[in-house]
């Protein structure tokens, strides 16, 4: 993405000092006709919007901020959603939602919008494993909070909980019951949260001696995928005593698939999952989960973003690392001893 024309460029282009950009956007003062073309012609070449991209006009903030989510329709980030917009109400700004569906494509294209719409800061949990978005939004002066996935090889303000330690908790405790044949079905490969939470999963199992039983199946954060992986990795021969999701919709598509399969949770097949279900989608509360307090994620990256916003945080990025809480359910039983 290129850096949006503000009305420097123009007046460079043109050849003239801003003021005359100025007046020639808003038919004020005097200027030559000769002029007036120059200008228009800088401004119909570098695809100039007056008063809307040019952020050297604004004289106050809009006192908006955005938030750009993977998908909305995911307990987690709705969650997050709330701790923003009650942070950000509290703090005087107002929020605009943007969802990505998990596209680097679409992304981009709200990222171009919101710098139109003269947001003050974005809040955004990256669709994929580059920097563009962010490049985009500093060159262009707006602050930026990433939450929940890192970029790699990129520094920004981060608030994040900690994946590596909750898969390593999860995977831990499935080996306490007798687990060792324990797969990880998980999202697309070069996403943080992905790639963290392998690294505990392959932690924990090193740390038993299990290394040479991983069993990895990358797909993507949806219930579909989910359960595709679960047909796949239950095709082989042993198949796991156990499955690990590592979010909340992977974590169904695990259990559709189960109960489609008639293999009973936990007797013949123990689940964990990252992420835990709003009270409202579970009757019985059933899954072992490693939580993560979303709400709060939102809030103090909202927090973030304001004290950024103005200058009240040191100039080096910050990282702020939230943990997980592991909650023992029915779902991770004990492995069970064929009879003889």
């Amino acid at each position: 993405m290129k850096k949006i024309p503000n009305i420097n460029d123009v007046a460079k282009r043109a050849g003239v000092a801003p003021i005359t950009v100025s007046r020639v956007n808003n038919s004020s003062g005097y200027t030559s006709e000769e002029t007036r073309q120059r200008v228009e012609t800088a401004i119909e070449a570098l695809g100039y919007v007056p008063n809307t991209l040019a952020r050297g006009l604004r004289s106050k903030r809009t006192n908006t901020l955005a938030l750009v989510v993977t998908d909305i329709t995911n307990p987690f980030f709705t969650l997050i959603a709330r701790g923003v917009e009650d942070a950000a109400s509290a703090l005087g700004f107002t929020v605009i939602y943007c969802n990505t569906d998990e596209s680097e494509a679409k992304e981009e294209k709200y990222i171009n919008i919101l710098v139109q719409k003269q947001v003050d800061g974005v809040l955004l949990v990256p669709a994929c494993s580059n920097s563009k978005s962010v490049n985009f939004l500093h060159s262009n002066s707006i602050p930026i909070v990433l939450i929940d996935r890192s970029i790699p090889g990129y520094q920004a303000d981060l608030v994040r909980c900690d994946s590596e330690n909750g898969a390593y908790s999860l995977i831990r405790h499935l080996i306490k019951l007798g687990h060792d044949r324990i797969a990880i079905i998980t999202g697309p490969r070069g996403i943080s949260t992905s790639e963290d939470r392998v690294s505990g999963y392959l932690r924990a199992l090193s740390d038993a001696g299990l290394e040479k039983l991983a069993r990895v199946y990358y797909g993507t954060f949806t219930q579909t995928s989910g359960y595709e992986l679960t047909v796949k990795a239950l095709d082989v021969i042993p198949s796991p005593t156990a499955l690990f999701g590592t979010n909340n919709f992977i974590s169904i598509g695990i259990l559709k698939a189960l109960r489609d399969m008639d293999i009973s949770v936990p007797d013949e097949t123990a689940v964990v999952g990252f992420d835990d279900l709003p009270t409202s989608m579970v009757v019985d509360p059933f899954l072992t989960v490693a939580a993560q307090p979303a709400y709060e994620m939102g809030q103090k990256a909202t927090e973030l973003l304001v004290n950024r916003l103005n200058n009240k945080i040191p100039v080096e990025y910050q990282e702020i690392i939230l943990p997980t809480v592991l909650i023992e359910r029915k779902s991770s039983g004990p492995r069970r001893v064929p009879s003889q």
